[in-house]
């Protein structure tokens, strides 16, 4: 039919066709060609609900156990099975939504405007067009708290105060950096909403409304680094969208680049130094694994469309988010001033504000901006080529200097080295005080512990007892690695923490290299695996369930 409101169109012929491996393709036959510019009204009568975007939790899945949970997950390519689309982050648009739910469910999205009508209805709009990977729906047992004045956190009843006591005040602080940085915040309000355990990701940046892991709620905003993170990506990945997910560096390398711009003003350069030494070493973490010369560690994947395509889904890894921000600290060391760099990124943003854009695209408009390095030939540079940063795997051909973490990093070096000694010196040991030290300070100690292990025999235990802070700790980093710790030495004694952990919460990446560990491990560390599993694979997001049946080589259900 034309516009809206019109009488009912004509019913279309329709067929499905197939597309790729993660989804087949609607087709709509028009009754005549339509003209260019033409506006077109397609109603299409539909039912959704068994395909991988939309996840139904059962109450013992949630957090109160009580009442069952939904909730979409978008990104990359799982909204076609949530609502007919186009499913590419090239194309964006507005949307609106009426969504009915039971009594004593609520319903939130990522919308710009929600009001609750009778009868259990709320009605969406999102004024601002967006790419269809950023539309989300959760409905479940949940309450808000406000924590600011554009800025509310939305958890089940059950974790309501925790999440108002780890983000009052804290979330306004970083939206007014990141304006002044990186210009006006276009999105109206930014909501948190705390998910269930099982939830896959650290955090999926739905505008206005963040969907996070209650693993954040550490209880001492120890782990609000991956809030900065998904309000970073309110200007990149959000305002500017990768237009295709072959480059999804653009959206995770600027995110990281502004996340630890946004932290440097709040909470010093040191401490963003030490956090971004913590991401370079899951970088090399992660090239140690796969090899350095794998595809996927370059920053221009190749994702072939068609049958046997790569499904972006499994394209996920380190290489975009800390080789990305190598790329852009590397643009940024070119400029050579910060403040001017600061300027290009507020003009990056408007120029390609609702827009989303290919690598090409940033580049010529960097050297738009700065002429004088254009005229250098910046861009090619031997060993230092945009062109080889883009298509030649491997470890980034620069680095940003770290050195003002090194206050930090230091005395946790030393540490490590202390305790992977063969005969132990303990008084030394004792006069060092990590009671004072922040976490991401514990995190460093504990990665280069790993780096150093296994450790000569005994070593392992006297720690556990030693720091309880850190063997016996809540924040689900220092748990991660206190488990990778644990494999790695094969110290059965604390295998339940490994179980425990698990079993607490389902995020991809606490979940993988924790399976990857203990199958790399002694014959009981892959029983381990395997007695966790059978234990918790219902309670596992379906992504990483199989993701995990791969490492454990069990068989996936196509």
């Amino acid at each position: 039919g034309d516009p809206p409101g019109d009488p009912p169109g004509q019913p279309l012929p329709v067929e499905s066709r197939p597309f790729a491996s993660y989804g087949s393709a609607l087709h709509i036959a028009l009754p005549r060609a339509p003209r260019a510019g033409q506006l077109l009204t397609v109603e299409i009568d539909y039912e959704a609900g068994e395909g991988p975007g939309v996840c139904w939790l059962a109450p013992e899945q949630t957090a109160g156990k009580q009442k069952p949970f939904m909730y979409t997950q978008g990104q990359a390519v799982l909204n076609r099975s949530f609502f007919p689309c186009f499913d590419t982050p090239s194309v964006k648009c507005t949307y609106s939504a009426t969504v009915k739910v039971p009594e004593g469910f609520t319903a939130v999205m990522s919308a710009t405007s929600w009001e609750k009508q009778k009868d259990n209805t709320f009605v969406f709009k999102m004024s601002q067009p967006i790419p269809s990977y950023l539309i989300a729906l959760a409905v479940g047992d949940i309450v808000s708290a406000d924590v600011g004045p554009r800025s509310r956190v939305w958890a089940e009843p059950c974790l309501i105060e925790a999440a108002k006591k780890e983000y009052d005040g804290v979330i306004e602080e970083f939206l007014a950096v990141g304006e002044k940085l990186f210009g006006p915040y276009v999105w109206g309000r930014y909501d948190i909403l705390f998910m269930p355990p099982s939830f896959p990701f650290g955090g999926m940046e739905n505008p206005c409304l963040t969907f996070v892991t209650p693993c954040l709620l550490a209880g001492d905003r120890s782990l609000v680094d991956v809030i900065i993170h998904e309000i970073s990506h309110s200007w990149f990945g959000n305002l500017v969208t990768n237009a295709t997910w072959g480059e999804f560096w653009l959206n995770e390398g600027f995110t990281m680049y502004a996340q630890r711009r946004i932290s440097t003003e709040v909470y010093g350069s040191a401490y963003t130094c030490l956090e971004a030494a913590t991401g370079r070493a899951l970088l090399r973490q992660h090239m140690d694994n796969t090899g350095e010369d794998h595809p996927l560690n370059k920053l221009r994947v190749v994702i072939e469309p068609g049958l046997w395509g790569v499904n972006p889904d499994d394209t996920y890894n380190e290489t975009p988010y800390e080789k990305g921000y190598c790329f852009v600290s590397y643009l940024a060391h070119l400029v050579g001033d910060q403040s001017k760099f600061d300027a290009f990124l507020q003009a990056y943003v408007n120029r390609f504000k609702f827009q989303s854009i290919t690598a090409d695209d940033m580049l010529s408009f960097f050297l738009e901006y700065f002429p004088e390095l254009k005229e250098k030939g910046v861009d090619s540079i031997p060993g230092l080529e945009f062109d080889r940063w883009l298509n030649t795997p491997g470890w980034p051909p620069f680095v940003p200097d770290l050195t003002p973490g090194e206050q930090l990093m230091k005395p946790a070096d030393e540490l490590a080295e202390l305790w992977a000694a063969d005969s132990l010196n303990m008084e030394v040991i004792e006069a060092v005080d990590i009671v004072a030290w922040r976490t991401y300070q514990l995190i460093y100690f504990l990665d280069r512990v790993l780096q150093k292990s296994p450790l000569p025999e005994g070593n392992v235990e006297r720690l556990s007892k030693m720091y309880p802070k850190i063997s016996k700790a809540q924040n689900a980093e220092l748990r991660l690695r206190w488990c990778q710790i644990v494999i790695k030495n094969n110290l059965e004694a604390e295998y339940g923490k490994v179980k425990d952990f698990l079993s607490s919460q389902g995020k991809q990446k606490y979940t993988l290299p924790l399976y990857r560990a203990m199958w790399g491990g002694s014959e009981s560390a892959r029983a381990l695996a395997m007695e966790t599993f059978s234990a918790t694979a219902p309670q596992l997001h379906v992504n990483v369930r199989n993701y995990v049946k791969k490492i454990l080589g069990l068989e996936v259900a196509e």
